[in-house]
């Protein structure tokens, strides 16, 4: 587990280099401590002090993390900095604390991008669509990160890498495993078009139903990835709510068959009653 902060304690002496821009400390509990700063182990060596004013950033990690460790060791001092500088703009954004394992896969992710991009070699990214409609917010947050990329490092990605920076953003916020997420927007898309053929309609994505309804997927599917879903509380409400809203019934259930074939836990009554309720509320219809 990783995560970062401004140092603000008693000097402590490096136990390993990792490169001129980073070293390794423990603190009194034995806890593992990056410091980072451009040039902070220039003519150092283990045993040595690190300098208080070449500190720019601190990487705290409650257990050894060897993926970590490398990652700082090899990567260009600038790259690190800007995946920082993503990650934070990021979290101010979306007003919250992003899991602390995207200081690993957001990192990695940039290295590698800026690699192929070297080497004039792009990945496609074939949900991009469904990333841009479905976690809007997140999508504009990777097209800053290329915005930044392109600034600080002049190197200029497609768009598709801002999709998927995007997905590195929604797992860090539902902290989640990136290989569910990456899955997410087509399982979203896949129940959006089950909607849409159930009620051979178009849907209003410019409605605060849309909207409510997509919120409401992201978070349903974190729950099924997690083989977490709601358990039933208000009882009676269930039966109350099929019979009001038949048809949607009858998609949450075309839905249930669906999501069964994508994770191991069924649909509990309570999960089906929210998804009936979104279904009436989006298409507009009380039959």
């Amino acid at each position: 587990m990783v995560w970062s902060f401004f140092f603000e304690n008693t000097l402590m002496k490096i136990t390993k280099i990792l490169n001129n821009n980073a070293a390794l400390a423990k603190d009194e509990n034995e806890n593992e401590i990056i410091y980072t700063g451009c040039g902070i182990c220039f003519q150092k060596r283990a045993g040595d002090e690190i300098d208080e004013s070449k500190i720019e950033k601190t990487f705290v990690m409650e257990k050894s993390n060897e993926q970590f460790l490398q990652l700082v060791s090899e990567m260009p001092y600038e790259e690190i900095q800007v995946a920082d500088e993503i990650i934070k703009y990021a979290s101010e954004k979306l007003e919250k604390r992003l899991c602390n394992n995207i200081y690993i896969t957001l990192t990695d992710h940039l290295g590698f991008a800026i690699e192929r991009s070297k080497s004039g070699t792009f990945l496609r990214n074939k949900l991009l669509w469904e990333i841009k409609n479905y976690y809007k917010v997140e999508y504009d947050l990777g097209c800053h990160a290329l915005e930044i990329i392109k600034e600080k490092l002049g190197v200029e990605l497609p768009e598709d890498e801002a999709g998927f920076f995007a997905l590195h953003i929604v797992n860090a916020e539902l902290d989640g495993n990136i290989h569910h997420i990456m899955e997410a927007p087509e399982i979203i898309d896949d129940i959006v078009s089950i909607v849409k053929y159930t009620y051979n309609k178009d849907l209003d994505e410019n409605s605060l139903s849309y909207e409510r309804f997509i919120t409401h997927l992201k978070y349903f599917l974190q729950r099924a990835e997690r083989n977490a879903y709601y358990e039933p509380e208000a009882e009676g409400m269930f039966e109350i709510i099929k019979e009001k809203f038949p048809e949607a019934y009858r998609c949450a259930s075309r839905i249930k068959s669906y999501m069964e074939t994508k994770f191991p836990e069924k649909l509990t009554d309570e999960e089906m009653l929210y998804l009936t309720v979104h279904i009436a509320r989006i298409t507009g219809r009380n039959n």
